[in-house]
């Protein structure tokens, strides 16, 4: 017991020796010493734990010596493990293993770590345990090295103006890496600066910032800024410092005013959603808050509601517009009163406004008003079908300038079908043309036009008027047959009847139900056939008898149900077949059926007159061919009706000169009359080259013509005659001369400079070639 109290009482001595900055040597700790007697259980001792200072600067330093009693010195092995050895962080004890005394190798910092707890081992020199592992605890002292810090480098805080002391503006918070156990971090708050005026305190303990004294007015100071210290100790340590700033926001102790107390403006008659003018206010109160936005009201001078005034939201003025269009010939003044106040309400300790209420006189400025439509849009209906010149309605303006006499013109703006026809001078309405109902432009049955309407006024203004125009649905259609042709069994037990169909290209009301019955002119069909109603546009005809297979032809009445209905006989052609259990035409009957089912009236004359439009189509064809044809033949002559003074032809041919008689004979065109006829040859003429093999030459001879008029003729075949003739080259190509003969009576070219002219030539002779070589005998004979 007296070593145990011996062992706590170093410990205690040697701890306020490190708290103090002293060193004192360390005395052993005998954590295993064992009772001499035997009859008493050892219990393990409490160690107290070892307190060493933050920031110990002498390094290693000796802490603790531990010990045990049941070897020698130097026979046990000590050893240490826990954080701060073996465990992070490293190294910053050891122990010497064999007299067990523990160091500090390292600086400690108590605010990353506060407290270590070791285990302490004791072995033999073999290893061999000794002692059972014992807690060795060491508490790290703090010390005061870090100062305050406040939580941000700037507080902000809002109080109204006028707000009362003692009102909570905002609290300044700051913390200390410290013990908080000590005066360490002991922290006390206070202002250092707020400028001239004290109007904010700090509560030194918590860091509140409160109002001190009334006075605050946001028009006169806006924004406080204030010094904050915080400081340690209580106090008197280590200090810190950091910045508050506090708006003061606005309140509503200041009426909007306008800048004058009249106002005179001007606004342009019959013309609405413009603005007139503004009015000037002034507001002391934050701009852009609901204490500085002013909002106006007409208080007088406006019962028709004409006028209107907005707020402009950056100048905060009231701007005035004409909201209905003004009529200078009913009113030429109005007088408004107007007042001005905030939307946020007024502190009901603010003074009143001087100039709250204003005076704006607005004058009424005439000008050329547009006509106006009694009715627009005006609506309107007629028949379908109605005849050109038909009424529709007379669309009328009137012209709102009554101190001007003007004339109105009325004329079509949009009328997509051209239906329409308006009368300029009164502005009646007629149809131009029958109006179709199956127009695109009829929606839902209404026809939509624009009728303009313009004064004579320099410029001129011009009113827009809308008419629709209701186009009743007429009962001109009888309901007709969907399908004019059907198939039925022989037997009436057989098969389901004829479903017969109708349509009608009228709108209802005028169409279905459709009503189908057997004409009342055949009463016999009454006696075998019968037609039973399905539903609004269907009806089945069944045979009431058996009937021979066939084709006939039933008439049929279909009236629709219109007003007045409309009805028409109708064919129905209806072929009779022997049918199989299923109701359907055996095979036998359908061939039979395929082979004798006659066609309609209506598509036999179809078929008739397309059979009669196409033979004369080919007719008309034929005629045109033989047409062209004669054109041809004359067209060589024809041409000469034209000036041959003003045409040149080319003959892309020339002879062999006097002496090549193989060539064209010019003495056949001359003197027709006095040529004998060639009926042979002298020897066999040669062939062309592109003659075919075996080719005979052709040797029929041309009849001379017997008159001048038949001249052309014989021309055309005697062209013909040498285009097919392969013993000569045709007329129209390049023929090749290798030899012309032996002199000439032409002489040479030079002769034609020689030439007495034209007069020394005789062409009176064309004249006996007919009337179309006259003109060329005229021109070039004798006058």
């Amino acid at each position: 017991m007296a070593t145990a109290l011996l062992l706590s009482l170093c410990l205690l001595a040697q701890g306020l020796s490190l708290s103090m900055g002293m060193t004192v040597p360390p005395s052993p700790l005998y954590l295993w010493r064992h009772p001499t007697g035997l009859n008493r259980v050892r219990r393990a001792w409490v160690i107290p734990p070892i307190s060493v200072s933050e920031n110990h600067k002498r390094i290693p330093y000796t802490l603790v010596q531990i010990k045990s009693d049941k070897q020698q010195l130097g026979g046990v092995i000590y050893s240490i493990k826990g954080p701060g050895v073996d465990e992070e962080p490293f190294g910053v004890f050891s122990i010497d293993k064999f007299t067990g005394k523990v160091f500090l190798n390292a600086m400690l910092d108590r605010e990353k770590t506060d407290h270590f707890r070791l285990k302490a081992f004791a072995l033999d020199l073999g290893g061999s345990t000794l002692e059972d592992p014992t807690d060795l605890e060491i508490v790290v002292v703090d010390q005061n090295d870090n100062r305050p810090v406040f939580q941000q480098e700037v507080f902000t805080g809002h109080v109204l103006e006028g707000a009362i002391p003692g009102t909570y503006v905002t609290k300044a918070e700051a913390t200390d890496a410290d013990d908080p156990d000590t005066d360490n971090a002991a922290l006390r708050y206070s202002i250092l600066d707020q400028g001239e005026t004290e109007h904010f305190s700090i509560d030194e303990l918590t860091g509140e910032i409160r109002t001190v004294q009334v006075g605050l007015d946001r028009e006169v100071v806006g924004v406080y800024n204030l010094t904050l210290q915080v400081a340690d100790m209580s106090g008197d340590g280590l200090t810190n410092t950091a910045a508050a700033v506090i708006y003061v926001d606005d309140i509503n102790d200041n009426a909007p005013e306008f800048t004058r107390e009249e106002f005179s403006l001007r606004a342009d008659e019959a013309i609405g959603g413009i603005d007139v003018g503004r009015l000037e206010v002034q507001d002391k109160d934050l701009p852009g808050s609901p204490n500085w936005v002013a909002k106006f009201t007409i208080l007088e001078g406006d019962p028709g509601g004409q006028f209107a005034i907005r707020t402009d939201p950056k100048t905060n003025d009231g701007i005035l517009s004409v909201v209905k269009p003004l009529d200078h010939e009913s009113r030429e003044q109005y007088q408004l009163r107007v007042a001005v106040q905030n939307e946020a309400p007024l502190q009901a300790t603010a003074p009143k406004a001087a100039r709250g209420l204003a005076t704006v006189t607005v004058e009424v400025q005439d000008v050329n008003e547009p006509p106006v439509f009694y009715t627009n849009p005006l609506r309107t209906s007629m028949a379908e079908g109605a005849a050109p010149g038909t009424d529709v309605t007379t669309f009328f303006a009137r012209d709102p300038d009554t101190q001007q006499h003007q004339r109105i013109s009325y004329f079509k703006d949009y009328d997509p079908e051209d239906w329409l026809r308006v009368d300029r001078a009164t502005g009646r309405i007629q149809t131009k043309r029958a109006i179709n109902p199956a127009s695109p432009f009829l929606k839902d049955g209404w026809y939509r036009a624009i009728i303009l309407a313009s004064d004579d006024a320099s410029p001129a203004r011009t009113a827009t008027g809308t008419l629709s125009i209701e186009i009743l649905e007429v009962n001109d259609h009888a309901p007709l047959l969907a399908t004019p042709t059907g198939t039925l069994c022989s037997d009436p037990g057989q098969g389901s009847g004829l479903i017969l169909s109708a349509t009608d290209e009228d709108l209802p009301p005028h169409g279905a139900p459709f009503h189908f019955q057997l004409s009342s002119n055949s009463p016999e069909l009454a006696r075998n056939w019968s037609i039973s109603q399905i539903n609004v546009t269907h009806a089945q005809l069944r045979l009431r008898t058996e009937a021979h297979e066939g084709l006939y032809s039933l008439a049929l009445l279909l009236q629709d149900s219109g007003q007045p209905p409309q009805q028409l006989e109708q064919l129905l052609n209806v072929t009779v077949c022997r049918c199989g259990e299923a109701g359907v035409c055996t095979p036998g009957a359908a061939a039979l059926l395929a082979g004798g089912a006659g066609i309609s009236l209506v598509a036999l004359v179809i078929v008739l007159a397309s059979v009669i439009l196409l033979l004369l189509l080919i007719l008309l064809v034929a005629i045109f061919e033989r047409f062209r044809q004669r054109v041809r033949e004359k067209g060589l002559l024809d041409g000469l009706q034209d000036d041959v003074r003003d045409n040149i032809l080319n003959y892309d041919e020339q002879g062999g000169g006097e002496e090549d008689q193989d060539a064209y004979d010019i003495n056949q065109l001359r003197h027709p009359a006095e040529l004998v006829p060639q009926t042979s040859f002298r020897g066999r003429q040669p062939l062309r080259k592109d003659t075919p093999y075996h080719r005979v030459p052709p040797q029929s001879s041309r009849a001379l013509p017997t008159s001048p008029s038949d001249i052309a003729d014989f021309i055309n075949d005697g062209l013909e005659a040498a285009d097919n003739d392969p013993s000569v080259p045709p007329y129209d190509t390049a023929l090749i001369y290798d030899y012309e003969g032996e002199g000439s009576l032409a002489g040479t070219l030079s002769s034609i400079l020689s030439s007495l002219g034209d007069e020394d030539q005789d062409y009176d002779y064309l004249r006996d070639w007919g009337p179309r070589f006259t003109r060329l005998a005229d021109m070039y004979g004798q006058h």
